[in-house]
């Protein structure tokens, strides 16, 4: 328990001290924001800071900080400084700088801001690129809560083709379509702080029981004795799989969605740093809970459970059987209310999202509903088809989850690369995002060629191969960053 004593105090660390650094790195000002300058009481709307942070740590969560850290518990110990370090000078850096600077494009979405600062062309591959992947994001994210919500009651009528799932799958692909045409405050502005509430409520209940009972967990020093769970890498792995409780390229088509709601440049820290740094303690919890559930001693978790075994391999079976046997009946609905909660809210604001981006990419105004349906019907005709061959295919949602995860971190590459570009030409610490920019570049590259992304090994790489090809997507990344610099980027405007 000490390595998850000391790594959350290191999260509250980095928020107060490396958070404000970066805070400064940038800048804030106070002219008018976009919230206050396009103001038009569908997307563009001043919100109060309380309810900005909620919606935006509910916009990230989904199940990202809850089952990606559970199965990241599986490489062990590794799993808390990829959180902590990661969450630190990657994700919530990440999130932060990519807020601000649609705040500072007029309330731009991510593919306007990669594409003004990498060109045209990457803009272009980025507006496909982030569609495909809020998409992604809204099946994956219908079909999980689905499963959950299926498993607590199960409807009288059902396809039984499909599963008893599939009435609450119609149910939750009804709620997004009114999301995704609503204004901001009327849906999302008014339930999601609740539904935050549930969420942070589960993670402190957790938290509790944690250190009220203290369990014989693995240290980080001691690693786990015997063997892992899994046989996957480290690396890169454990990099992909832990995605949204360290960084998360979903995150910054999330962000503008609120940097279209703040009133004040200053905001800025508290809403996309601080949401960001407890989504990675609400990561770092369910880690260790899983810690007690795959390696406790002398006997592992799910030992001591009813039905503990048979879902060592199911996260949502692992966070249902762990709520109920931890907090009881009240606190286990309430907590698997924020489970259930977090990937619908994620999953609306993906398919929001995308709706944007493809109307501002057709120049087509959003104030009035018919033309919010012409953007609407066509993305959820294409996301119910997903989801379909997903349900159909036995391996269709392994195989959309593993592609998501490599899509979701390569988006954070591109965002980290643009706003690197930005504070060369502001002649700014660039340091700040070069670094998780090479890095996260790497891990990508790395994990397109292992056997995660190639489930028949064709063009899987061995453990020797893989370390070649990440030391020289390394220095490739150096070098083309290094030449743009000494021949444009110290050259170029601001």
């Amino acid at each position: 328990m000490i390595s998850f004593v000391v790594s959350l105090v290191a999260l509250v660390l980095g928020y107060l001290l490396y958070g404000r650094f970066v805070e400064r790195v940038f800048g804030p000002d106070d002219r008018p924001t976009p919230a206050v300058a396009k103001a038009d009481g569908v997307d563009f709307i001043v919100l109060p800071s309380w309810k900005i942070f909620m919606i935006q740590f509910l916009n990230i969560a989904g199940t990202g900080p809850i089952f990606g850290a559970i199965m990241g518990a599986q490489f062990g110990p590794a799993a808390y400084l990829w959180i902590v370090f990661g969450c630190i000078f990657a994700g919530a850096t990440h999130d932060y700088l990519s807020g601000m600077l649609s705040i500072r494009h007029g309330g731009a979405n991510l593919p306007e801001i990669i594409g003004h600062y990498l060109g045209n062309t990457t803009k272009q591959l980025m507006l496909v690129f982030s569609v495909f992947l809020l998409v992604m994001v809204g099946a994956v994210f219908v079909f999980s809560p689905a499963k959950i919500l299926g498993s607590i009651w199960e409807p009288a009528f059902f396809v039984e083709s499909v599963g008893p799932y599939v009435f609450w799958i119609v149910v939750v692909f009804i709620y997004y379509l009114i999301a995704t045409m609503m204004p901001i405050d009327k849906i999302i502005g008014k339930i999601y702080p609740l539904f935050a509430f549930s969420l942070l409520f589960m993670a402190a209940a957790l938290l509790v029981v944690l250190l009220v009972q203290r369990p014989n967990i693995p240290e980080l020093w001691t690693g786990v004795s015997g063997d892992l769970l899994t046989t996957d890498k480290i690396f890169p792995c454990l990099f992909i799989t832990i995605a949204c409780g360290a960084i998360s390229g979903f995150h910054g088509t999330q962000t503008p969605l609120m940097a279209r709601c703040v009133k004040n440049e200053k905001m800025g820290r508290p809403m996309f740093y601080g949401a960001m740094i407890t989504e990675g303690v609400v990561a770092l919890i369910w880690a260790t809970v899983a810690m007690y559930f795959f390696y406790d001693s002398p006997e592992p978790g799910y030992t001591n459970i009813e039905g503990g075994a048979a879902a060592i391999n199911d996260a949502p079976s692992i966070v249902k059987l762990i709520c109920n046997d931890w907090l009881g009946v009240f606190g286990g609905i309430l907590a698997m209310l924020g489970v259930v909660a977090a990937p619908i809210t994620s999953g609306d604001t993906a398919l929001r999202s995308a709706r944007l981006i493809i109307a501002d990419f057709l120049k087509m105004e959003q104030k009035t509903i018919r033309r919010r349906l012409y953007v609407c019907l066509p993305l959820f005709a294409v996301t119910m088809g997903i989801l379909i061959w997903q349900i159909a295919d036995p391996s269709g949602f392994k195989i959309i989850w593993s592609w998501f995860g490599w899509s979701n971190q390569a988006l954070s590459v591109f965002t980290l690369w643009a706003v690197t570009v930005y504070f060369v030409r502001q002649k700014r610490n660039y340091f700040i995002t070069l670094i998780p920019a090479v890095f996260m570049t790497v891990v990508c590259t790395t994990y397109f060629f292992t056997e995660k992304a190639f489930t028949d090994n064709v063009l899987a790489l061995t453990p020797y191969w893989t370390w070649i090809l990440a030391g020289t997507s390394m220095v490739i990344a150096l070098i083309w960053f290094t030449t743009w610099y000494f021949l444009k980027g110290r050259k170029e405007n601001k």
